[in-house]
């Protein structure tokens, strides 16, 4: 059943005359009087206000980039415009001219509209809910949103497709080979096929081939960023633990800026289903709880910029920290939260980079299952990660072979996921088993791949279009080069695991905190962390009390004595265990 079947009253409610006078006292501007069947908002409008109708109607279609409208809603009096874009300004998804018989409405800005959320709560969960069920809608019908044209199964469509549902932004995709309209628009167009795949934005801008860089900024999603302004904190990661800490900053009146390369969500994003994160009995995709966390703090005034990764960051003694973009630019903070996780771990592999979104994945969402229906396939890895995207994939997949390096899943895997996995007919777990050799070429992608015993040496080779990799993780802190501290491993030390100093008189450990003062590391690249969606949501939350406590602390001088000290990484140390495989 959708999301979404029997709640349009959830939708489009309609509010009563006292939640009408509530939402005026937050209005962003007078009433406007619109004349009948004039133009309100388009799509791709940035900024386009949230319109409460005091009189008359709004007429509200979805269009997609190549100009197909459907109907989404008629507003009367008492209802309002927008969806969850609204939040933070981005560009809008639907157009909205006044009825027929004109409209009375009045604006609230994205600062407003939030104002009104935080600050009535019954009538701000009505606005959050209507708002996010809005964008749920226009990511299950048809005619809204981006227009992806290309050969199915094709590397580049396949990054842009997963691109735009990470990052929840409606799309439709057209096969190239196979569709007369793929082929007609690239014939009007004069494209060649070096030219795919296509993407044509909602406003109808032509992308060839584009990185997810230039579909964000044809789509309005990446905001303009100010180089002059200083934010309280820069969070570095949209993770599981980059949002808490964002939700919790922000609702503590922080000036909040998080940064990700890719999508919100980090690794646990990509998690078919989440089972043992408290609170969520049935379980809970990764993508839906970290879009509720996204959302979240958003409408506490986080400003949250994707995709922008972060190459440097300058660790010069200052009392404000400056990191440099992908882009060129840079931004400035009194803090930074190191929250950027754990990247995919590569195997020694011959000619693996050559198959990596051609048969090859590190994640498991619904993209990669529907390229992969009804076929046979293969999934390295033994820890949780890998459990829940073997029971996501073995109901869609004709057989599932799991090969795993040790005798068993019990010393890696939760006991949960393993019965599931023995109760899946279509599985076969190969122990003591790795991955040796792949066959094909970058035309026809993957074709085969050749296992080995550990033990006895003994091979066997597969048929197989694709391969799942999910054998753990290293951190994500490249960019960081000589700025901080890192364990043997790479992990940044934090806390206890870089020095005594702590234990000075007078001196308060805070436990998050780098070797750099005002910089600190959680999540899954901290140093000693456990690798849960849990524990990084608790380290986010715990990190905001210790940047209060930075920011309110005038008695550096001791501070940065404690931490020259701790900048030498000496054997005696005190350094935590890494687990080596994600666990959620």
């Amino acid at each position: 059943m959708s999301p979404i079947e029997g709640r349009g009253h959830q939708m489009f409610p309609v509010l009563s005359a006292e939640q009408i006078a509530t939402f005026r006292r937050f209005a962003s501007g007078p009433a406007r009087q619109f004349r009948p069947n004039e133009p309100m908002f388009d799509v791709g409008d940035h900024d386009a206000p949230v319109w409460m109708i005091l009189d008359g109607a709004i007429d509200v279609v979805r269009r997609d980039g190549l100009g197909r409208e459907n109907p989404i809603t008629v507003h009367g009096s008492g209802q309002f415009t927008g969806e969850i874009s609204q939040l933070a300004g981005r560009g809008s998804l639907a157009a909205g001219k006044a009825g027929a018989e004109g409209c009375l409405a009045i604006p609230l800005d994205a600062a407003h509209l939030r104002a009104l959320i935080i600050g009535s709560a019954d009538l701000g969960e009505i606005v959050m809910r209507a708002l996010i069920l809005r964008r749920v809608a226009l990511l299950e019908g048809d005619s809204a949103g981006s227009v992806l044209i290309g050969r199915t199964g094709e590397s580049e469509l396949v990054r842009l497709q997963g691109f735009l549902s990470r990052n929840g932004y409606p799309h439709t995709t057209i096969d190239a080979a196979v569709s007369g309209e793929g082929r007609e628009i690239i014939e009007r167009l004069g494209l060649q096929p070096d030219d795919l795949p296509l993407m044509i934005c909602p406003v109808g801008t032509v992308l060839k081939h584009p990185s997810n860089a230039e579909a964000s900024v044809c789509l309005g999603m990446t905001p303009q960023l100010d180089p002059s302004k200083i934010y309280d904190t820069a969070i570095v990661g949209a993770g599981p633990a980059g949002l808490a800490a964002a939700v919790y900053a922000a609702s503590e009146g922080l000036s909040v800026l998080v940064l990700d390369q890719r999508a919100f969500g980090g690794q646990a994003g990509a998690s078919a289903r989440i089972e043992n994160y408290l609170g969520f009995p049935t379980g809970i995709s990764g993508q839906a709880l970290a879009g509720r966390a996204y959302n979240q703090a958003q409408k506490f005034g986080a400003e949250i910029a994707i995709p922008l990764a972060v190459t440097a960051l300058d660790c010069r003694d200052s009392e404000i920290k400056r990191l440099t973009l992908t882009n060129g630019a840079s931004i400035q903070a009194r803090t930074v939260v190191i929250a950027a996780g754990a990247r995919y771990r590569r195997p020694e592999i011959a000619d693996l980079e050559l198959f990596e979104g051609n048969g090859v994945s590190y994640w498991a969402s619904p993209v990669e299952a529907r390229l992969c229906e009804g076929e046979e396939v293969a999934l390295v890895g033994g820890g949780n990660s890998a459990g829940q995207a073997v029971v996501f994939l073995a109901p869609k997949v004709k057989r599932l072979h799991l090969i795993i390096r040790r005798r068993d899943l019990t010393a890696t895997m939760s006991r949960y996921l393993i019965d599931r996995i023995a109760a899946l007919p279509n599985v076969e777990i190969h122990a003591e088993t790795e991955v040796v050799a792949l066959e094909g070429d970058k035309s026809s992608g993957l074709t085969g791949a050749m296992f080995s015993n550990r033990t006895n040496g003994t091979r066997h080779h597969r048929a197989l279009r694709h391969l799942f990799l999910f054998i753990g993780a290293e951190p994500n802190a490249d960019w960081l080069a000589n700025c901080v501290a890192v364990d043997k491993a790479g992990f940044v030390k934090t806390g206890l695991s870089l020095t005594s100093c702590g234990n000075n008189p007078g001196e308060v450990l805070r436990t998050l905190e780098t070797n750099q003062a005002g910089v600190f590391a959680i999540g899954d690249i901290r140093a000693g962390s456990t690798k849960r969606v849990a524990a990084a949501v608790g380290d986010g939350a715990a990190v905001v009390a210790q940047v209060h406590s930075y920011l309110a602390d005038d008695a550096r001088s001791s501070r940065s004595e404690c931490h020259r000290f701790a900048d030498s990484d000496s054997p005696g140390a005190h350094q935590l265990p890494v687990p080596t495989t994600p666990m959620d």
